[in-house]
């Protein structure tokens, strides 16, 4: 069953259902439920002594969001009428008729849940032994890596647009100008991309600095900037800049799909350099080249992203995109757009 006013094909949406995205920080999911959406599914997370849970944002009882209650010890309670649910989404009292006998089917709709990277993970029809559940990112554990959890970006935007974005690197001359990028380096050299057998690799190595402006003196003359991506389709990247002095900058580009043509960006990031320096430089960046992308990404159109190669010119530089595009339509996704 697809969830009311489905704004995917149902095709598409089969498609990438059975994959994981993440829904919530876990830093937010504390004291009260928090809502989300997830490919049009409204959805309640909440957490209790059991961990964390996630289901349906709907009270069985009168249809009223589960996210608008409360969390009293190991139950969630609804606004309306005080249904209560247990961590399984199993409803354990009626407070209106407290010697009622529960129906086992007054349970709701959960989903299976992992937390990494700082972020709540779920999938609406995958399951949970899913060996590739998650993106492959051993950098976040490390020990000598600091953690960075941005705040995530609203984009009005197909996933498969916000990521094709991401993962372009011929761009940074013209989008990110007033960031790290120069008009005056626009060149794109040939670069390597590999399929994987989840997605796909690139490593792109260019004089292009990924110090803001302001601060590109600190890089050596002429050093080459290696950027490597690992894609895990079909909304995940990872990419990891080598900076100087053995320095890397780790940034997952996880993109979860609210809806064909809204997306929920969550960027956690982590770097093995200038730990003892303030954050605050650090989210003000994060934040100023993902606005720079999301201004681009949200005027284009067609605003699904065409996976017939015939439907745009592409270039050289554009290898990367077209691999990515392949990766999707071998998913299932259908031909002319996709979200």
């Amino acid at each position: 069953m697809y969830p009311r006013g489905c704004t995917f094909s149902e095709s598409d949406w089969d498609a990438i259902a059975p994959f994981w995205y993440p829904v919530a920080y876990s830093h937010a999911v504390q004291n009260n439920p928090v809502a989300a959406t997830l490919l049009d599914q409204r959805l309640v997370i909440w957490r209790t002594p059991e961990g964390i849970s996630v289901a349906n944002d709907i009270c069985l009882h009168r249809g009223i969001p589960l996210s608008m209650g409360q969390i009293k010890g190991d139950q969630l309670i609804c606004k309306y009428h005080g249904f209560h649910y247990d961590s399984a989404g199993q409803c354990t009292l009626i407070p209106a008729n407290p010697q009622a006998s529960i129906p086992r089917k007054l349970c709701l709709k959960t989903y299976p849940v992992k937390e990494a990277f700082g972020l709540v993970w779920t999938t609406l029809t995958g399951t949970a032994d899913d060996p590739d559940a998650l993106p492959v990112f051993p950098e976040w554990t490390e020990t000598d890596y600091q953690q960075v959890l941005p705040d995530a970006i609203a984009i009005n935007a197909a996933a498969g647009r916000q990521m094709e974005g991401f993962l372009d690197v011929a761009h940074f001359s013209w989008v990110h100008a007033e960031s790290f990028g120069d008009p005056n380096n626009p060149i794109v050299p040939k670069y390597p991309v590999t399929p994987t057998s989840r997605g796909l690799r690139a490593e792109y190595t260019s004089t292009v600095s990924n110090f803001p402006k302001g601060f590109q003196h600190l890089a050596p003359e002429g050093f080459q900037w290696l950027r490597a991506f690992d894609v895990f389709l079909p909304f995940t990247a990872l990419l990891r800049v080598h900076f100087p002095k053995d320095g890397r900058l780790c940034i997952l580009n996880a993109a979860s799909p609210m809806s064909a043509r809204k997306t929920r960006l969550f960027s956690p990031l982590c770097r093995n350099f200038d730990q003892d320096q303030p954050l605050e430089p650090v989210y003000e960046f994060n934040y100023q080249v993902f606005s720079e992308d999301k201004e681009v990404v949200e005027a284009q159109y067609p605003e699904d992203l065409p996976l017939d190669l015939s439907a745009e010119s592409h270039i050289e530089a554009d290898q990367t995109s077209i691999l990515y595009r392949k990766g999707l339509a071998n998913l299932g996704l259908s031909k002319v757009y996709t979200a």
